[in-house]
């Protein structure tokens, strides 16, 4: 009996020296399963089963994984991609969405500056006329303003309007005053008269045409700013390829499989399958690179007659010259409005105190608003200078996600796709669609339609940086702002393991809220939006031991069980 005990206890000491006490590998892959919230974890088995039914995560071993695990760790793998793309690009989105938005505000600023130095101007020239011209004045700036924010306004006539309607004033207080105040009736004749008898000389065209110049290159650099919100927010939001998300799967998940939770993709491995996955963003880097210089072309060329800043700025001086070149031609311009109109039609004495008893002098005037921050010039070179550092962003995106993100270190233990290795040896192919006809991890077809599309956009606008299509006026609003296509749709096709229905994914198509034209999408948190972990790799003898452990375990409970029974029957 004593022999008994002591073979017992001799085999249970074998028994922890064994690693037969080391929990079930299982154990820690239901463990991130958990974590990583891929699915419930009933899905998982309770110990290593055979793998016949899996269709990328093939092993000649017991696996952790079912085939309906193997279908949440795809979504899983495509989910985590986009959310790294989304990661790697919120700081470029941000750069461009925030200087949108601070171009927009500058414009609105320059806007009220100018309408004040014109009303100053105005009072401090032509003080009789200042308080009835602020109202045209007010909105002809206003009308500039919509103008550049996008509106499809004809300048020449938002030009011709204010002129319109300024030269009743001018004739009622500097070139025919009376003690009272023209009629309505014959001030509506006197603007009517105001296109034949050009009162103003050329002043009207003169400023129609710069604000045309400046106006449309400062709203071309906004459309263009929004286009490339738009590329961001379509390869953010990209569908994934079949062959990609499988690729994806194999690389992150299938080690799990095996038990390997730690394990990170071999370098040249990770490079082969992001490559492929991002073919088709690649073929972006060209148009992007060109959009840059573009801009930078535009910014060049935005000074003078093209310098909105200095337009606006100077609408004051044009206006007082203008008034005074009419003032000048007084009698002229009388003789031409009495031949148009008939002699001068007054309003009764009685409102002759309601004009002249406006004591403006005794008001004091707002100040002109100063542009806060730099000026527009200062603003493009800034934001110009930190885009210059993104025009590579496309055509190294792949290679950035490995080196930073998903691949292994040097000298460390890799996974190749099949198991853990030292080194990843098969052939690494460059970026571009044409590179990955050699691929050996990602067939690739050719490029998605819907990259096709934002690089016929890309082609067009850059034309348009470039001065080699002049659009016409509100033409600009043909280059759509948005993510996707009109209808939200992406390219790629969709089944079960996508999500998009059917078994096993359980999740719905995302459908991606289209970007305002004007209010750039830049909501959300990018810097806790992905879910990717970081682990230290897992050693090498890991994988080779696993089979040798499993075999081991039987033998090892039929020299165990009469100690077993031996107990029980005590």
């Amino acid at each position: 009996m004593s022999e008994l005990w002591t073979n017992c206890i001799f085999l249970l000491a074998f028994c922890s020296g064994s690693g037969f006490g080391i929990p079930n590998k299982c154990d820690e892959v239901r463990k991130v399963f958990q974590l990583r919230e891929i699915g419930p974890n009933q899905l998982l088995p309770l110990s290593p089963r055979p793998g016949s039914d899996l269709q990328v995560c093939v092993s000649k071993n017991l696996t952790c994984c079912t085939k309906k695990m193997e279908e949440r760790y795809q979504v899983a793998a495509r989910r985590d991609i986009q959310n790294l793309l989304q990661t790697s690009s919120s700081s470029l989105k941000y750069l461009i969405a925030r200087n949108v938005a601070a171009f927009q505000d500058t414009f609105e600023v320059l806007m009220r500056q100018a309408e004040n130095h014109t009303n100053v101007v105005l009072q401090e020239s032509y003080r009789n006329m200042a308080d009835e011209a602020e109202v045209p004045v007010r909105e002809l700036f206003t009308d500039i303003g919509l103008f550049l924010l996008g509106s499809e306004l004809n300048v020449d006539d938002l030009v011709q309007r204010f002129f319109d309607a300024l030269f009743p004033l001018v004739y009622n207080h500097l070139i025919n005053p009376g003690l009272s105040d023209i009629s309505p009736g014959y001030a509506e004749c006197v603007r009517s008269s105001s296109r034949d008898v050009r009162p103003f000389g050329g002043a009207p065209s003169i400023l129609a045409d710069q604000i045309t110049r400046s106006g449309v290159s400062g709203k071309l650099l906004l459309q263009a700013l929004h286009l490339g919100i738009e590329v961001i927010n379509t390869t953010d939001h990209l569908q994934l390829s079949r062959e990609c998300r499988r690729a994806l799967l194999k690389m992150h998940y299938c080690p799990h499989c095996q038990g390997l939770t730690q394990s990170k993709p071999c370098m040249g491995y990770c490079l082969n399958v992001m490559r492929g996955c991002l073919a088709s963003m690649a073929e972006i880097d060209a148009h992007w690179r060109e959009f840059v210089r573009s801009l930078e072309g535009l910014s060049a060329r935005m000074h003078g007659p093209q310098d909105l800043e200095q337009v606006l700025l100077g609408v004051h001086t044009l206006l007082h010259d203008a008034v005074g070149h009419a003032q000048k031609n007084g009698p002229r311009l009388s003789a031409q409005v009495h031949k148009l109109c008939g002699p001068p039609s007054r309003r009764p004495a009685q409102s002759v105190s309601i004009q002249h008893s406006s004591g403006r002098e005794s008001i004091p005037l707002k100040a002109p608003v100063k542009v806060s921050g730099d000026s527009l010039a200062v603003r493009r070179r800034d934001f110009l200078n930190s885009l210059r550092l993104y025009r590579t962003y496309y055509g190294g995106l792949a290679d950035q996600l490995c080196v930073s993100e998903l691949a292994s270190g040097d000298g460390l233990p890799c996974w190749n796709g099949t198991d853990m290795v030292k080194s990843y040896t098969l052939r690494v192919v460059g970026n571009g669609i044409k590179a990955q006809s050699t691929n050996p991890e990602v067939k690739v077809k050719g490029a998605e339609p819907v990259i096709n599309q934002i690089i016929d956009k890309l082609k067009h606008i850059n034309q348009l940086l470039q001065g080699k299509s002049i659009p016409k006026l509100g033409s600009l609003d043909q280059i759509e702002t948005g993510s996707g296509d009109a209808e939200g749709r992406y390219s790629g096709d969709c089944d079960d393991e996508d999500g998009c229905g059917g078994s096993g994914a359980g999740e719905n198509k995302r459908i991606v809220p289209r970007v305002s034209k004007l209010s750039p999408d830049v909501s959300g948190d990018h810097k806790h939006q992905h879910h990717h972990h970081h682990y230290p790799p897992a050693e090498d003898s890991e994988a080779k031991g696993r089979s040798r452990s499993l075999g081991l375990t039987g033998a090892i409970w039929v020299l165990i069980l009469p100690c077993l029974h031996m107990l029980l029957a005590l």
